[in-house]
């Protein structure tokens, strides 16, 4: 017969839960952007652990429905920052800044950027309140992106902290913030004023940017040198590209288009590439 542990004797108890907001780190370890599912199921694990507080679950849970509106699947990634604000007590500005930044995302994404504007403006000033300047960054780019008529504002305030900032993992903003504004002036018709953004991009990722951001900051370098004419500039870049990614389509796709033009007798704009889904007129996209 089991005896009783003599008293006084220490119990084991549950093991202490992880508690504090959850870092960039542990969040773009579990990301993997061409991966959605997989980066889902990993944050619905991390969601469901009980090792965490309720407030870093419900980070996770944030990420959880950014996976879900990559899927496409933008009803249940609603429903899942729903389930954080009911479920949570007194959310701090850090978990408001991140389920606003998400929820303005997926409205985003379901070409909604107008409805989706006043949240991204929650989650700067929530961030700010909250001191995360990560935060603050991925609203303002995203802000640069939707708010019509004042991309170049957004930009601007975002390039400012950027330029201010010390890590690098905040610096790395400055990749996705220029090259946003690239792509604004280029289809606004302004690539003379484009072509240096882009090349600032690059520089941004050459710096403290990832191998992926390298490889489509030269992209984008190269696409606005087709766009000024500059055609054999932008073959040796997009013939540099394909020597390292032979099977990238939108590699591809410029060269076929500046062997058309280098061809052509009078050289007209060519038509657009298209990416995987077929859509026309699409860039890869600069993840931070």
């Amino acid at each position: 017969m089991d005896q009783p542990p003599p008293s006084g004797s220490a119990q084991p108890g549950p093991a202490p839960q992880k508690t504090g907001p959850v870092s960039q780190a542990l969040l773009d370890s579990l990301w993997d952007f061409s991966d959605a599912a997989a980066s889902a199921q990993r944050f619905q694990q991390a969601a469901d652990d009980t090792g965490r507080d309720e407030g870093g679950r419900a980070e996770f849970a944030t990420q959880l429905a950014r996976a879900f509106g990559l899927l496409g699947r933008f009803d249940d990634g609603l429903a899942v920052l729903a389930a954080v604000q009911g479920a949570t007590e007194d959310p701090s500005d850090r978990l408001q800044a991140r389920a606003a930044l998400e929820h303005g995302r997926l409205l985003r994404s379901m070409d909604r950027p107008d409805d989706a504007v006043p949240f991204f403006t929650l989650a700067v000033r929530k961030a700010a309140s909250a001191g995360a300047q990560f935060l603050a960054l991925d609203a303002l780019h995203m802000l640069a992106v939707s708010d019509a008529g004042h991309e170049e504002e957004w930009a601007a305030e975002g390039l400012a902290l950027v330029d201010a900032a010390t890590d690098d993992r905040i610096r790395r903003w400055g990749v996705a913030l220029h090259n946003n504004i690239g792509w604004f002036l280029h289809d606004s018709g302004r690539p003379e004023e484009a072509l240096p953004e882009f090349e600032a991009a690059l520089r941004a990722a050459e710096t403290v940017g990832t191998h992926e951001q390298r490889h489509l900051g030269r992209w984008a370098v190269a696409r606005c040198l087709r766009t000024l004419g500059r055609l054999d500039e932008a073959g040796v870049l997009q013939q540099q590209l394909a020597a390292e990614r032979p099977d990238d389509g939108f590699v591809r796709a410029e060269l076929a288009l500046l062997a058309q033009a280098a061809d052509a007798a009078d050289v007209v704009p060519p038509a657009e590439p298209t990416d995987a889904t077929g859509v026309s007129g699409v860039a890869p996209t600069i993840e931070p």
